[in-house]
């Protein structure tokens, strides 16, 4: 997974801007969740673990892979957003835990702001460890990192077992994929963290020097530097060219280096354009869901996230509402192409670009293109004339997202067509 965020400081709006490229096993089907507040108390079951609840919970949206508890990304009614990815270091993994994706909704049922989440993380990863794995029909547990936005400040959060490193930027830009990248520029380590790395001599006894957490802890023993270099800088490099908006932020989520928005098959796996922020590489990954929301500083508004049901170079970013219901089509589907929904459907789109992808990418890229550009204004427009907050908001907001998705269901039928003519 790659996720960028930057702070107001860093925006041409001066709201934060929080993206979040999903990558899974390439046929997992992953729908859209939104959850409203509820009355807490007494247990809640994660994925594997039992844990006592929270007196009330927030409301929130996300991307949800069909089998699990938790959430790969999301944002809850406080205008805090959440992403989670792999990272890989020399601690093992124990069998049991929690899952990254059960922290990410963790932290979002709970966490009112950003710096709140990132507490919430602590102490949840501080007490219970991570564990278990994170795929279907795969034994493979591993370690997590998180992105933690809202309008005031970002958190990455890198986490080996019980052990982790924090960084923050209140004025700046963070960005994450699937390696520890906190060296001594941290703000925070667990309590014993360092102590940790000295007693199995990942790191020598105190000299005066700052600990370095990636020196200490990374490892590249199971996926070499490679799977996550060249991405990583990608997403560095687009924080760096300068103000982002929702669209570039957007083109970020669809790189694919030389190929720009469309990928353009041909690397191989010892080369880093194999392996692009927007993920064509089964079966180490493939990005099957994405999200960019704009967190601004005014409570009254009403949380919009721009969601992406599959690979974002194939499908469009579609508006949802934190608190607002979701077309039912929207919130379908499971293992089974045949369970319906919408991710289904554009996965299929997929698989007919994946055909030709240099003819059909382009094409499809286009005429998503210019359907956003037609949707976004108008969609934007309407956010910010919805009543104040309440149940006439959310369900104004509810005929707004449902037009939307109205309009792009009715699209991706005729465009799959097309494509399977070309």
């Amino acid at each position: 997974c790659d996720s960028m965020a930057a702070t107001g400081a860093r925006t041409r709006s001066g709201s934060t801007i929080f993206a979040k490229n999903s990558d899974r096993p390439a046929a997992e089907c992953q729908p859209l969740f939104h959850a409203p507040r509820r009355r807490g108390g007494g247990t809640v079951s994660c994925q594997s673990l039992v844990l006592d609840d929270v007196d009330e919970t927030l409301a929130f949206v996300g991307a949800r892979p069909w089998w699990l508890w938790g959430l790969e990304h999301g944002v809850n009614e406080k205008g805090v957003a959440v992403g989670n990815h792999t990272i890989f270091t020399r601690d093992p993994v124990a069998e049991t835990g929690l899952l990254g994706m059960d922290l990410v909704r963790l932290a979002l049922e709970r966490g009112h702001t950003a710096a709140g989440a990132v507490e919430v993380l602590l102490s949840l990863v501080e007490r219970h460890g991570q564990g278990g794995s994170g795929y279907f029909d795969t034994w493979w547990p591993y370690h997590n990192s998180f992105l933690v936005a809202d309008a005031k400040e970002v958190f990455l959060l890198e986490a080996s077992a019980s052990r982790w490193a924090l960084r923050r930027t209140g004025d700046g830009a963070l960005s994450a994929s699937n390696h520890v990248t906190i060296g001594t520029d941290w703000d925070r380590v667990g309590h014993d963290t360092i102590e940790h790395a000295i007693a199995l001599d990942w790191w020598p006894d105190p000299t005066g020097v700052r600990f370095d957490f990636a020196a200490a802890y990374r490892s590249t023993d199971v996926v070499p530097p490679v799977v996550s270099s060249g991405r990583y800088a990608a997403t560095c490099r687009a924080l760096a060219a300068g103000p982002l908006d929702v669209a570039s932020t957007m083109r970020a989520m669809r790189d694919h280096y030389d190929g720009g928005e469309v990928h353009v098959p041909g690397a191989m796996p010892d080369d880093e354009r194999y392996f692009s922020v927007c993920m064509h590489a089964d079966p180490v990954g493939t990005t099957t869901a994405s999200m960019v929301v704009e967190l601004g500083p005014q409570p009254s508004r009403p949380v919009l996230a721009w969601v992406a049901m599959g690979s974002p170079c194939a499908c469009p970013y579609l508006p949802v509402v934190v608190g607002a219901p979701l077309p039912a089509e929207m919130e379908q589907g499971g293992q089974d192409p045949a369970s319906g929904g919408a991710w289904h459907r554009f996965h299929a789109l997929l698989a007919e670009v994946e055909k030709d992808f240099p003819v059909r990418g382009r094409y499809v890229r286009d005429f998503w293109r210019d359907f956003e550009a037609g949707l976004f204004p108008r969609v934007e427009a309407a956010v910010a004339a919805l009543p104040p907050a309440g149940a006439d908001r959310d369900a104004a907001a509810g005929h707004l997202v449902a037009d939307a998705w109205a309009r792009a269901s009715a699209a991706l039928d005729g465009l799959t067509e097309r494509v399977r003519a070309l």
